[in-house]
């Protein structure tokens, strides 16, 4: 795994690069029902070159997604961060949350951390989310987020719908952003039960 992978810690996560060791928890998650709305569920091949492309994908466009790790227990919830390969008409900012970790926060705590580090440390100008209509779940976090839909964007192919997050100048220490970072710290209350729709 090359070193130059970042590691960006939050309140309660690691983000760091996929590891060899990540791989069970991404096997199964992309073999279940869960992965329905990213070309799922996949076999044992299938599943093993995706993982493995996501490990290369660091290597060949200099960013990709990080594992998602408990900082106390090490244990892994899901992946967030960026997403490019050949035919993505844009730079995406992508997010999976392993189906036991879900409705806790963990995907917007991340993905937010995530989308922060792309804007001001790689510089990004801006990004999409591109999500399969049917996925309300993820659509809910992207406009959590402060994406709109962009009925406008050339999409993968032609069956999902276009996220646009916002601008780094919009983004920054603006009213959305300090949401955001308020309701993380509610997530992180261990008292907070969260009601209604989870976000992730």
């Amino acid at each position: 795994m090359p070193s130059s992978i970042p590691v960006i810690e939050t309140k309660r996560l690691v983000l760091r690069g996929p590891e060899a060791e990540d791989y069970p928890d991404f096997k199964a998650t992309f073999s279940s029902y869960r992965a329905r709305f990213m070309g799922g569920p996949l076999n044992t091949y299938e599943a093993w070159m995706l993982y493995a492309a996501e490990i290369g994908h660091w290597q060949v466009r200099g960013f990709g997604m990080w594992m998602i790790h408990d900082k106390i227990t090490e244990e892994t919830y899901g992946m967030a961060g960026a997403w490019q390969p050949a035919g993505w008409p844009e730079r995406e900012i992508a997010w999976i949350i392993w189906p036991d970790a879900a409705g806790k926060g963990y995907a917007l705590e991340a993905t937010h951390a995530a989308r922060n580090y792309l804007y001001e440390v790689q510089g990004w100008d801006g990004a999409v989310s591109y999500i399969d209509p049917k996925n309300l779940d993820s659509i809910r976090l992207a406009e959590r987020l402060g994406a709109k839909k962009d009925h406008d964007a050339p999409t993968i192919d032609g069956s999902d719908a276009v996220y646009r997050h916002p601008s780094p100048a919009a983004l920054r220490d603006s009213q959305l952003s300090h949401g955001i970072e308020m309701e993380i710290s509610h997530y992180a209350d261990p008292l907070f039960k969260p009601k209604g729709w989870a976000l992730d």
